[in-house]
């Protein structure tokens, strides 16, 4: 009997580094340096600027003098993309493990231009067999009194948020933070620990937990999110939830990119 046979690796050095660049130029908006765009992506000058000039060539960057910037190509083949698709088919096994573990619901979402969130996927716990479901895809929570939404408020600058939410919030329960300054001690606190909480919150016997999910440039891409009734789901229990959740963020982003190769040449 034959043993099988190892898989092949099929990945293309050179797209995985084009890849690369793309992502680190896409936190240069107004242009970088072949220089600076090799040396935070871990590329080697030369290696860099025959990629950038074939990605010119096919309009996915353009050069203005000696910046390059995202192109139009880009652009176009972006607006032509349906948007969570391909992402919510990849990370689906990591959400369904994560609620199989806990036991509770396990959520995906993704911040979108508007300065809030998309929530994109969910996983139910296997608690809820037999019960009718809340389906969370599509739905809409407030940035303040949601986990995923303070996660997402934590990373953005304090003034920032003064404009985008009024000095007096909305309460959803009486343990609602309704004082804008309040909210911003909290964040302050989300940031330094990097995990988000509400209890009591957005609904009565409601606890929910956050953790960003990171590229390898460290921004925040998504959020994880497992939440549950507190009579199941208690404070005992975050320290865990925390620990599972961390690992399931790992796994998200190894998912969505794949571990690099570390040659720079």
């Amino acid at each position: 009997m034959s043993t099988p046979s190892e898989p092949v690796d099929l990945t293309n050095k050179s797209v995985v580094k084009a890849a690369r660049l793309l992502r680190v130029l896409a936190h240069h908006g107004s242009g970088a340096s072949v220089t600076i765009l090799a040396a935070e992506a871990g590329i080697a000058r030369p290696t860099a600027f025959r990629l950038l000039s074939t990605l010119e060539r096919e309009g996915l960057v353009d050069r203005f003098e000696n910046n390059y910037t995202l192109g139009w190509e880009l652009a176009r083949l972006g607006r032509l993309a349906e948007p969570y698709a391909g992402l919510v088919a990849r990370v689906q096994p990591a959400l369904d493990e994560l609620a199989a573990e806990l036991t509770e619901t396990v959520t995906l979402s993704v911040p979108n231009p508007r300065h809030d969130f998309d929530l994109i996927a969910e996983a139910i716990g296997p608690h809820v067999v037999g019960v009718a479901v809340r389906h969370h895809v599509g739905q809409h929570f407030p940035l303040h009194a949601s986990s995923t939404g303070k996660i997402l408020l934590a990373e953005t600058p304090a003034e920032k948020v003064r404009e985008l939410l009024p000095e007096k919030l909305e309460a959803f329960t009486s343990r609602t933070i309704v004082d804008r300054e309040a909210l911003l001690r909290e964040l302050k606190e989300v940031r330094e620990q990097g995990y988000s909480i509400i209890d009591n919150e957005l609904e009565e016997e409601l606890l929910a937990l956050s953790r960003p999910v990171r590229d390898a440039a460290g921004t925040m891409v998504a959020v994880l999110t497992v939440e549950g009734p507190r009579y199941r789901f208690g404070r005992d229990r975050i320290p865990g939830a925390l620990h599972s959740m961390q690992l399931t963020a790992e796994r998200v982003a190894e998912m969505l990119w794949h571990a690099e190769d570390s040659d720079t040449s």
